[in-house]
C-alpha cells in the first residue's frame, strides 16, 4: 500500500505565496506521474498541475505563470509552490500519484492523498 501525506496549506492574503508539499511513502517501486489537483466547495475536482519522472510538467490555464511544480524522485516528493494567489484558488488540495507501480512486476495503481486546505481571503 501506498500513502500520500500533503502538508503546507493554510491561510493567506490575496498576492501571497504557500508551498505545498507530499510525500509518498510505503512499497513504491516507481510513480510516473505526481500531480495537484484541487476541490472548492461545490465544485468538481480539477486538475492543477502534473509533473512526470522525466520532469515533463502540465499546468491548469488558470495558473500557469503562478504555480510551479517540482518533484523530488529520490524522496517521492512533489512540490507545489503557489504565487501570487486569488481568491479564486481557495480549495482542498489533493496529491495523486499516478502510475504507481508497487514491485517491478506490479501493474500500475492510482493512489490519493487526504488533501490540504488552501484559503486564499482578498
Amino acid at each position: 500500500q501506498v500513502q500520500l501525506v500533503e502538508s503546507g496549506g493554510g491561510l493567506v492574503q490575496a498576492g501571497g505565496s504557500l508551498r505545498l508539499s507530499c510525500v509518498a511513502s510505503g512499497t513504491i517501486y516507481s510513480i510516473d506521474t505526481l500531480g495537484w489537483y484541487r476541490q472548492a466547495p461545490g465544485k468538481q475536482r480539477e486538475l492543477v498541475a502534473v509533473i512526470t519522472t522525466g520532469g515533463s510538467t502540465t499546468y491548469a490555464e488558470s495558473v500557469k505563470g503562478r504555480f510551479a511544480i517540482s518533484r523530488d524522485n529520490a524522496k517521492n516528493t512533489v512540490y507545489l509552490q503557489m504565487s501570487s494567489l486569488e481568491p479564486e484558488d481557495t480549495a482542498v488540495y489533493v496529491c495523486n500519484a499516478g502510475g504507481t507501480r508497487t514491485t517491478y512486476w506490479s501493474p500500475t495503481y492510482n493512489f490519493w492523498g487526504q488533501g490540504t486546505q488552501v484559503t486564499v481571503s482578498s
